[in-house]
């Protein structure tokens, strides 16, 4: 009998409880957690302010890490990572895409793209031609030198999809990424995510409180209160 391999989840949380503590009380951003996005599935988390969504999403990234629980990424132990592992990580394993683009001001486009890549260490031809590629891909080629100033605020978040891709990571985070744009770049912009999954096996994580922005996404999970209520 021939065995069938199973993929391993792309990102999962196992009994995950986060809380922050006051002087007056202890907060819980999330209770008990259990988790898991399968590689190539684009997920879109639903819910109010505060309901815990930027929270995983933070926990994946590994930007902060749980009180109790295992919190794992592409097969890694994210929570029990050193810092300096963790900087590795979030170069090199991971991509965020932020409501604000976070873009340099005094650095062109392609120069925002090749900055993470220098920091991975990458040569300056692979640089230029991975950079010009991505901006390709979203229609922004021709404006590769302009700085984020003289860019529409579509097309500096499309700069910032881009830069979450420089280094090829597998897992995509975004946190409201469409929070400052209109509707017809929020379309954009949510396509070229969802894109990202079906067409390059990206696991995409998206946080958003806007119904218009997950009703595409092919599995939406609504939360409040540090869980996850129900999965569409």
């Amino acid at each position: 009998m021939t065995s069938v391999e199973v993929a391993q989840p792309s990102a999962r949380l196992e009994n995950v409880s986060k809380y922050y503590e006051t002087a007056a009380q202890r907060v819980t951003a999330l209770e008990k957690m259990n988790w898991e996005v399968s590689p190539g599935q684009a997920v879109a988390l639903m819910g109010p302010s505060g309901c815990g969504k930027t929270t995983i999403l933070n926990l994946l990234g590994g930007m902060d890490r749980p009180t109790s629980g295992g919190v794992f990424a592409g097969g890694l132990d994210v929570g029990k990572m050193s810092e300096r592992e963790l900087e590795n990580y979030r170069l090199r394993k991971v991509g965020f895409v932020f409501q604000f683009f976070n873009l340099i001001p005094s650095l062109s486009a392609i120069e925002n793209l090749e900055l993470p890549m220098l920091m991975a260490g990458l040569p300056a031809e692979v640089r230029r031609g991975r950079a010009e590629s991505l901006l390709d891909t979203v229609g922004l080629k021709a404006k590769g030198f302009k700085r984020p100033e003289e860019l529409s605020g579509g097309e500096q978040q499309r700069v910032a999809v881009c830069l979450a891709l420089v280094n090829d990571p597998p897992i995509i985070l975004a946190d409201e990424p469409t929070g400052n744009l209109d509707s017809a770049n929020a379309k954009i912009i949510t396509k070229i995510l969802i894109d990202l999954a079906a067409e390059r096996g990206k696991t995409v994580i998206v946080a958003s409180h806007d119904p218009k922005v997950v009703e595409t996404f092919p599995r939406v999970c609504y939360m409040r209160d540090g869980v996850i209520e129900r999965v569409s």
